[in-house]
């Protein structure tokens, strides 16, 4: 079959591997029909994820039919559609039954290196280095997805799957982001970043009752996207200073939460991105943490600090004074997806939201490499990818 594999930084190929099987009595494995490059994968592009190998298969963005299945699977068939979240949990554990499936206790084969850099291990997801489990990515022709009893939802014929693939990541994501802040009426959400992530985070924020958002980032074609889904826009490169101009929009007060859809590899102007930057390449610092110092600072007294976009390690002159000076809570993490996709399905069966709008581009699997490069450099307008395996 055909896959997209990671073979260094900056280094991605599609090539021939072997299919996959059923190993365990709760496997099935998936006939892709759609798959996704998500900007989560891009830290894995640009080296910045560690323990991945050469000839990993990327991606954790998927959906399609099943073709098999473990003899133990009961709640899925071969010929069921569906959509596979990317975390991948047992549904057993401690955390599961709390429906904190991203914290799984038994779905990492490697925990040992996740306990080691972190001191407890989360769950195993698609595509995403060795820490994380090891696993065979999404951007391929067909997946092995374990704990299949546990994890892929199954969608309606009559929705189309551009509509619907989105369940299995960033859609979920950007809800959780919002959710996380715990919004009321009349709240103000301001959303660092207006990728795939951060264009959810803001619809989600009206779905749950903010009154206004404010969305940052530099991107014409993402800022237009953002309008589109009525948010305010802030361009960080026509502004002298972030901060103050949120405190302006906001009567002075600063917005009632704040999402840092960015993570890791922010932008930033000035001499601060060259001391990140610095860092970063010295290995003292493994993320350039300037959207989450810029969220700190304007976020209101008392208000809430909602962090979908992935850190990785250690990060440098996080300002704690002022975030404990305001009492903030922070709330972060990867996303428990099983939690939210039976819901979110729902809203997109009643017309509430279509997800689709957030595709820019439609490509093959074979195209995998230019869409990888375009999308790192935000080129022509990329801000979603879709691709299909079998064209």
């Amino acid at each position: 079959m055909k896959a997209v594999c990671w073979y260094g930084k900056h280094d991605v190929r599609v090539e021939n591997v072997p299919e996959p099987d059923v190993l365990n009595p709760r496997d099935a494995v998936v006939r892709v029909t759609l798959t996704a490059i998500c900007g989560s994968d891009l830290h894995l592009y640009d080296g910045f994820i560690p323990t991945m190998k050469k000839g990993d298969i990327l991606g954790h963005e998927f959906m399609g039919e099943v073709v098999g299945t473990g003899n133990e699977l009961k709640n899925i068939k071969t010929g069921d559609r569906v959509v596979v979240p990317f975390t991948i949990s047992c549904g057993q554990c401690f955390y599961c039954r709390r429906e904190l499936w991203s914290l799984c206790d038994n779905s990492n084969p490697n925990a040992w290196m996740a306990e080691a850099m972190y001191g407890f291990s989360g769950a195993g997801l698609y595509g995403y280095s060795h820490l994380y489990g090891g696993y065979a990515g999404g951007q391929a022709q067909y997946v092995r997805v374990p704990y299949a009893d546990s994890g892929p939802i199954k969608v309606p014929s009559e929705i189309p799957d551009e509509k619907v693939l989105f369940l299995s990541d960033i859609f979920p994501t950007g809800y959780m982001a919002a959710e996380n802040c715990s919004i009321s009426p009349g709240d103000v959400i301001a959303v660092w970043g207006c990728g795939p992530v951060g264009q959810f985070a803001i619809r989600s924020a009206f779905l749950l009752g903010a009154e206004r958002v404010i969305a940052i980032d530099r991107e014409e074609a993402r800022l237009d996207l953002a309008r589109a889904g009525g948010a305010e826009t802030v361009s960080y490169d026509k502004t002298d200073d972030v901060v103050e101009t949120l405190k302006l929009m906001t009567g002075g007060r600063g917005p009632d939460a704040c999402i840092d859809a960015v993570g890791m590899e922010a932008h930033e102007p000035g001499i601060a991105a060259l001391y990140d930057r610095t860092k970063q390449a010295l290995m003292l610092e493994s993320d350039r943490p300037h959207v989450l110092r810029e969220a700190i600072q304007a976020c209101r007294k008392g208000g809430v600090i909602s962090i979908p976009g992935v850190y990785s390690g250690f990060i440098d002159k996080v300002p704690m004074g002022a975030a404990f000076a305001k009492g903030l809570t922070f709330r972060m993490g990867q996303t428990h997806v099983q939690k939210y996709m039976a819901l979110l399905l729902e809203r997109i069966s009643r017309g509430e939201i279509d997800p689709s709008f957030i595709i820019s581009h439609r490509m093959r699997l074979d195209d995998a490499p230019e869409a990888y490069r375009k999308f790192q450099k935000k080129e022509d307008g990329y801000i979603k990818i879709v691709m299909n395996p079998f064209q």
